[in-house]
């Protein structure tokens, strides 16, 4: 896939640079939970700073424009020297600064709703655009595909490390072990479909699973199932490996069952120790293994399922994937990034580019090339 890369440009010296980034990192009580995002940005801002270009970096935080990066400038603070800018139509652009953030995109409604006024408005600031933001490049935003349309475009070094991995996994070596978990069936139902024909074997876990314990006929309590979603097309297929026990809630007592033994009122929150060492085996036997979603109810702490799966993956050879939200999050809580071939920081950009083996972001830059 031909997309024009950042080191392709020949003299960045003064040049002001408008850089997409994805610092959308979560905050509680304006603490930053985890850095993974930033930490691997830092490789293009320092590029660009070692080009003695003047960085714009773009960016959104949160959802309904109501958050500030504030608190994501002030760690970045500690990395490279920056100014958070909240006013777009001040000329900042000449203080001595070599690095600026704007204000949260999404406070513009312009932003989420691609107008042209917004991008030709961002446009103004800066003479290149760089689209490092591989994790939100699933979305048609102003920020994402209007930009490109105004100025000569870009991607960044870690959007270019995602296309170039995750393409991997679109013609991967066999065996190959697809594990998918999380919930949004109606956005994994589609990769379901098309990694059938591609995996030796898909894992289906997380809340996803039980829209299959349902079709087979067991009890699933009050489990989130999604019911919009038909499952005639795949259900039988013996390519598709669900938990053999499950972790359930009843009443405050956490118990484990296997999925036939489920009652009334049972929760099921994650993959039981049967289903870890029947993963285990799979992996021993594969040489591809690729990985999105948690195992179980994450945000309410039913994540030991995620954690021992994450330990196996780490503690093998083979060659490993991994993305999706609270999935990533779990690797940098872990410290255990460098011990996966590649940990993606994408969520559904990440499901999108494995279906469709593109992004609008991406369609936006090879436009501009073109």
């Amino acid at each position: 896939m031909t997309i024009p890369s950042i080191k392709e440009i020949e003299n960045l010296e003064g040049k002001k640079v408008l850089l997409r980034l994805d610092l959308n990192l979560p905050i509680k009580d304006g603490k930053i939970l985890d850095d993974f995002r930033l930490k691997k940005a830092l490789p293009t801002i320092n590029f660009l700073i070692e080009k003695k270009a003047k960085v714009i970096i773009l960016s959104h935080i949160g959802r309904g424009g109501k958050d500030s990066l504030a608190p994501v400038v002030s760690l970045l603070n500690k990395l490279v020297e920056a100014e958070l800018i909240t006013d777009y139509d001040q000329d900042f652009t000449k203080k001595p600064g070599q690095v600026f953030v704007l204000e949260n995109l999404r406070k513009n409604p312009g932003e989420e709703n691609n107008y042209e006024e917004f991008a030709k408005k961002l446009a103004s600031l800066g003479d290149i655009y760089v689209n490092d933001a591989f994790a939100v490049s699933h979305r048609e935003h102003a920020s994402i595909v209007g930009l490109p349309k105004l100025l000569p475009s870009y991607v960044g070094l870690l959007f270019e490390e995602e296309v170039n991995e995750l393409s991997f996994a679109l013609n991967p070596p066999q065996p190959f072990l697809f594990i998918l978990g999380g919930a949004k069936f109606e956005t994994k139902m589609p990769l379901i479909e098309k990694y059938l024909d591609i995996a030796n074997n898909l894992f289906i876990g997380g809340a996803l699973a039980n829209n299959f314990f349902k079709e087979k006929g067991f009890e699933v309590g009050i489990s989130a199932v999604d019911d919009s979603i038909s499952l005639k097309n795949i259900f039988g297929n013996k390519k598709i490996i669900l938990p053999k026990d499950v972790i359930v809630k009843n009443q405050g007592e956490i118990i484990i069952k296997k999925p036939n033994k489920v009652s009334v009122g049972d929760k099921i929150l994650d993959a039981g120790p049967e289903s870890l060492l029947q993963l285990k085996e799979i992996i021993a036997q594969s040489e591809f293994v690729l990985w999105n979603g948690p195992l179980g109810y994450y945000e309410d702490g039913f994540d030991k399922g995620s954690y021992d799966l994450l330990k196996i993956i780490a503690s093998s050879n083979v060659k490993s994937i991994i993305g999706g939200g609270d999935t990533v999050s779990l690797v940098s809580k872990m410290g255990l990034e460098d011990k996966i071939s590649f940990v993606s920081t994408g969520g559904g950009a990440m499901l999108k580019f494995l279906t469709e083996g593109t992004l609008p972001g991406i369609e936006a830059l090879k436009k501009e090339e073109e």
